[in-house]
C-alpha cells in the first residue's frame, strides 16, 4: 500500500518510522521544508519525497498539519487525492477538522477519518522524531455515522502496527470533550504555574511533583494556541471549572478554615482513588 505522509514534524516523522520499522507499506513523505524532506530520505523514514500534485498515487494519506492547515490543504488538493482512498488526520481536536473535510473529499469518493495518536515531546520537529513514540500509547478514531467499517479497521491495523497499545474509538464531539480535560487544561495550567516569580529560586527545592506539573510547560505555542482556540468551548468549560475549585481552596486558606479546606482536599483525593479503581477495572474488562 501506497502511504502519503504530509507534514515530517514530530508527529508526522515519528509515523513515517514507525511504519517503516514495522511495516512493508511504501511510505512518501511531503512537507514545505526541503531539508526536512532531505533529512526524512537520507536517514530512511520515508521511501521516497513528493509534492502535493501525486497525492493521487497514495491509498492513505495522513496530514500531520495545524488544524486550519489541515482544513486549508484538503480544500486545496480535494481533486488530487484518489477516488476510493482514505485520509486522515493527526491533530488534537477533532470537531473542527471532521466538520470541515468529510464532505468536501466525500464530493470525489474520497473517505476522510480524523484520527490522534495520543502521543508526544517536549521538542518538536523531525529531528526529535523516533521509531518507538506510540508504544504504549492510544490511538483514537473519530467516524462518522457515514464512515466505512474498512477504514476504520485499516487505521486500527495499522496503529498497532506502530506500537499503539489502544485504539479508542470516539465521536469528534466526545474525542474534543475529553481531550479539552485530558490534555489541553493540563497545559495551560502547567504554562502558568511557571510563571511564578518562585520559579528561578527553587533550584535545590523541587522533586517529583514539581517536575511531574511542570513538563509539559515547555510547549510549541503556536501549535496548542491553534489547538486551544479550535477548541474554545470544552476548553473554557474546563477552565472555569479549575477557576472555581481553586477559588474555593484560595477563600479556606485566606479564612484559615482548616474545616473546609480538609473537607476539599479529601473529596480531591477520594475522586482520585476512585478514577484509579475505574481505570483498573477498565483494564480487566478490556
Amino acid at each position: 500500500m501506497n502511504i502519503a505522509v504530509v507534514g515530517l514534524g514530530l508527529i508526522g516523522g515519528s509515523i513515517c518510522k514507525a511504519l517503516k520499522k514495522n511495516t512493508f507499506h511504501h511510505i512518501m513523505g511531503e512537507d514545505i521544508d526541503p531539508s526536512v524532506c532531505e533529512k526524512a530520505l537520507s536517514c530512511k523514514a520515508v521511501d521516497e519525497v513528493i509534492t502535493p500534485d501525486r497525492l493521487g498515487e497514495a491509498d492513505l494519506t495522513i496530514i500531520c498539519l495545524y488544524p486550519e492547515d489541515i482544513v486549508k490543504f484538503v480544500n486545496e488538493y480535494a481533486d488530487v487525492f484518489k477516488a476510493g482512498s482514505i485520509v486522515t488526520d493527526s491533530c488534537g481536536v477533532k470537531e473542527y477538522v471532521v466538520e470541515r473535510c468529510t464532505d468536501v473529499l466525500a464530493e470525489r469518493s474520497v473517505i476522510f477519518v480524523g484520527s490522534h495518536p495520543m502521543a508526544g515531546r517536549e521538542f518538536s520537529g523531525f529531528d526529535y522524531s523516533t521509531d518507538d513514540l506510540f508504544v504504549g500509547a492510544s490511538y483514537i478514531v473519530t467516524p462518522t455515522e457515514g464512515t466505512p467499517k474498512m477504514a476504520v479497521d485499516l487505521l486500527a491495523t495499522l496503529a498497532c502496527c506502530m506500537g499503539f497499545e489502544k485504539v479508542v474509538s470516539a465521536t469528534p464531539q466526545q474525542h474534543d470533550t475529553n481531550i479539552a480535560f485530558t490534555s489541553q487544561l493540563a497545559h495551560v495550567v502547567s504554562n502558568a504555574y511557571v510563571k511564578s516569580p518562585s520559579l528561578f529560586n527553587a533550584d535545590g527545592f523541587s522533586a517529583g511533583s514539581f517536575l511531574d506539573l511542570t513538563r509539559v510547560a515547555k510547549l510549541n505555542e503556536k501549535m496548542w494556541t491553534s489547538l486551544f482556540l479550535s477548541n474554545k468551548k470544552a476548553l473554557l468549560f474546563e477552565l472555569g471549572n479549575i477557576i472555581d475549585h481553586l477559588t474555593q481552596y484560595k477563600d479556606a486558606i485566606e479564612s484559615d478554615d482548616a474545616d473546609a479546606l480538609k473537607a476539599i482536599l479529601k473529596d480531591g483525593r477520594e475522586r482520585k482513588e476512585r478514577s484509579i479503581e475505574l481505570y483498573e477495572q477498565n483494564a480487566k474488562n478490556n
